[in-house]
This record gives C-alpha cells, sequence and structure tokens, in this order.
C-alpha cells in the first residue's frame, strides 16, 4: 500500500506539491478550506496573475528576496522560472513576457493558472478535497500523524505539508491558521507583518489626488534619521484616499523598517526623462503659448489634469496669476517641485491589505534542501508560510513554486 500525504491548503504551492507527490506514487490528499482551490492565484496582477518572473540566472532570483534568500538556493535550484513557464506550456497554457520579464498568461486570466494546477493534481493521483477547514494537527513522539477537520474528521498521513500561506487577504482563505499549527509542533514564527502593501501618507493633498495612477515616474524614498537613501524605482503608482500604492509602493514597501513619525519621506519626480533645465525649457515654451492663461490652464500639457490643481496648491503661486507674470524663481521653484514633490510616510496598510506576509515559520528550523521541519518528524512547509518574502514581478509565485516542488519530491524519501 502507498504512503500517504496530506496537504493543508490548496494554493499554488499546496498543489504544485500535491501534484509532484502524487506523480512519485504517494496517496496524496489535499484539504483545502475555501469551495475552489487557489482563490488567492485569482486575483494576483490584478486578476492576470504573474505567474514567475523570466530571469534565468539564480542570483537574480536570490537579489529579488530580500529576507532569508539563501534558505531558497536549494528550492530555487531545483525548479527555476524557466521550469515553471515550461510547465503551464505543457499544460496548455500559453504565455507571454511583458516588462520586467514580468510573465503572465496570453489570455491575461488568472483562471487559466488555477485551472492548469487543478488539472495536475487530479492528473497525477492526487485528491482535492474543498470546505475542510483544520482544527489541529494530530502529533505524536515528535512526528506528524495527520490532522483533524473543524467537523472533527481525522485524516492521518505518514507525511503532512503545511502550505496555508500568510494572512494577507483573509477572504482568500489565508487565515494564518498554519502559523498556529507550526506553533503547536514546537516551530518558532517570526512575528507576521505585512510585506508589498500601500503606504499612508501625512500629506492631505495625495486625497485630492485619489484615483490618479501616474505612469513612467521615478521615486526615492530616505530615511530622515540616517539622512539615507533606502529605495528608488521608476514606473507606475496610484493616488489614493490614504495615500499611495501601484506596483512601485508596493516594491518600495519591502524596503522599509519600523515607520515612525517624520521617519520615512517619498520624493516624486513627476518628469524623470527631462533634466532640469530641459524642464525648465519645457516650462518656459508652455508659457509662452499660455502667456494670457492662469497657471493651471498654462500647465495642462504638461500634467494630468487631476494633478495641476494639487501642484499649483503647493507652488504657492497665486492660481489666477498669468503665465506671463511668473518669474523665474518662481519657475524655478515650479520645476523643481514637478522634480521632488514629496510626502511623508506615516505607516502601512492594514496587513489584510498587503499582497503578502513577511515573517512566518523560521527557516533555521526547516531543513532547505527538502522543506521538512527539524523539530517534528514527517511535517513539510511551502510558500508564504516560511520566513522568506519578494519583490513583486513574479517571484512571490516562483518561491510558491520551487518550494511546493521540493516539498513534494522530498516527502517520504525522494
Amino acid at each position: 500500500m502507498s504512503k500517504s500525504v496530506l496537504i493543508i491548503g490548496g494554493g499554488a504551492a499546496g498543489l504544485m506539491a500535491a501534484g509532484t507527490a502524487a506523480k512519485r506514487g504517494l496517496n496524496v490528499t489535499v484539504l483545502e478550506r475555501n469551495e475552489r482551490p487557489a482563490r488567492k492565484v485569482m486575483i494576483t496582477g490584478k486578476g492576470r496573475c504573474n505567474v514567475t518572473n523570466a530571469c534565468t540566472l539564480i542570483n537574480e532570483l536570490t537579489d529579488a528576496v530580500p529576507v532569508n534568500s539563501r534558505f531558497l538556493y536549494s528550492a530555487f535550484s531545483r525548479f527555476m522560472p524557466y521550469d515553471t513557464m515550461d510547465f503551464f506550456e505543457e499544460m496548455g497554457v500559453k504565455l507571454k513576457i511583458e516588462r520586467g520579464n514580468r510573465v503572465f498568461p496570453e489570455s491575461d486570466k488568472a483562471v487559466e493558472i488555477v485551472d492548469a494546477l487543478v488539472r495536475f493534481c487530479k492528473k497525477s493521483g492526487a485528491k482535492i478535497e474543498t470546505s475542510q477547514r483544520v482544527r489541529n494537527l494530530i502529533i505524536e513522539d515528535g512526528e506528524v500523524r495527520g490532522a483533524v477537520t473543524e467537523d472533527g474528521k481525522r485524516y492521518l498521513a505518514d507525511a503532512v505539508l503545511l502550505a496555508t500561506g500568510g494572512c494577507s487577504y483573509p477572504l482568500t482563505g489565508s487565515s494564518g491558521d498554519g502559523y498556529k499549527f507550526a506553533k503547536s509542533a514546537g516551530h518558532t514564527i517570526v512575528t507576521p507583518k505585512p510585506s508589498l502593501v500601500p503606504l499612508e501618507t501625512e500629506d492631505s493633498w495625495c486625497k485630492r489626488a485619489q484615483g490618479l495612477s501616474l505612469k513612467n515616474v521615478a521615486i526615492t524614498i530616505t530615511d530622515k534619521e540616517r539622512y539615507k537613501q533606502v529605495y528608488s524605482d521608476f514606473g507606475e503608482m496610484l493616488f489614493t484616499h490614504f495615500g499611495v500604492s501601484g506596483p512601485i509602493i508596493l516594491s518600495a514597501s519591502s524596503h522599509l523598517g519600523e515607520i515612525t513619525p517624520d521617519k520615512y519621506e517619498l520624493s516624486i519626480d513627476l518628469k524623470p526623462a527631462l533634466s532640469e533645465e530641459k524642464l525648465d525649457e519645457r516650462l518656459i515654451r508652455d508659457f509662452a503659448k499660455y502667456s494670457n492663461k492662469a497657471l493651471g490652464n498654462a500647465l495642462q500639457e504638461l500634467l494630468p489634469r487631476k494633478l495641476i490643481p494639487v501642484i499649483v496648491s503647493l507652488s504657492g503661486i497665486e492660481p489666477d496669476l498669468r503665465a506671463n507674470k511668473i518669474t523665474r524663481d518662481m519657475r524655478h521653484d515650479l520645476g523643481y517641485l514637478l522634480k521632488n514633490l514629496t510626502c511623508t510616510i506615516k505607516g502601512t496598510r492594514p496587513i489584510e491589505e498587503a499582497i503578502i506576509t513577511s515573517g512566518g515559520v523560521a527557516v533555521n528550523e526547516i531543513n532547505p534542501k527538502t522543506m521538512e521541519s527539524k523539530i517534528c518528524k514527517g511535517l513539510y512547509f511551502a510558500g508564504e508560510l516560511i520566513d522568506v518574502d519578494a519583490y513583486t514581478g513574479g517571484f512571490n509565485l516562483q518561491i510558491a513554486f520551487s518550494t511546493g516542488v521540493l516539498a513534494g519530491k522530498s516527502m517520504l524519501g525522494e
């Protein structure tokens, strides 16, 4: 009789592990708390699913993992992004590569990725049981023996994989239960905190620009206490009722330590393609063209309409002042503002709104070559539950796939 494996969590890591283990002839059961598996995968990449990053070198992967990247070396070595791409292509999902090596399904539909993972599991012989909420693990003599669901049903197994995710987006099933299960097995939990999360700002003008998305802007975040630049990036961002969001802001959030009042300043360069001199020349031309118009009207070709009243207000220039009355010093100050639009960061949004969770099961208690617990025999881990997290761009799903494959190959001996 084949040995049995119980996988708790039917997300990206759990499904990849399930199919991999089942292909080895193991009797695999996945317990998923939701009615459908991989709910969180469905909303990644705004429903398009940034499935991986098409980098080819392992150091490109580890460089994108600011927390415990060395722990992932074995997992990445066994299953690289090109393996992920080959996997989904073989499962019938056509892929495309976009800016920053981000990989998406050609259809722009995350459901194709979810369906492929479920199909892989079932084709390999794994059984997926949905709407099954686990209450606790069964642990005897320092060895995991299975799990008990909330309705009292016992699932016995020779090995158990925890792939429950973190505690971001709880409506998708990432409830944080995995931390409780790991702790009951003797594991240390590094306090979870939000990562890849929107930022709240002190400045009311951000709210005035709510809903405005800016493309091709540059940002810099400075630690004012240490007079040190901690992050810079170029790309797309968004103003919200609480502050700022968007891809470059989410990436920036991974680089911030504890946020205290007035510690971090965000500076936005609205025109990174123009030097200060070139921007001044552009302002001179526009002011000449709209010489009898008020400042706001003179900026209509340079800035998005929603941002113009914000800039006019922050500039300190009288809104009704005609362009031909603006002095050289006023123009220079305006140019500086356009290259250095600043706001103060006061905190992050709640962990429930974070894309991923930083923190989790301490990596020094997991064997990086197998994903097995060093504390509880037969217990394995994969995905976001582990204390590893990466930047945006497909890297976090790659962590899920790589650790899932490694665990699937390792459970009960490769």
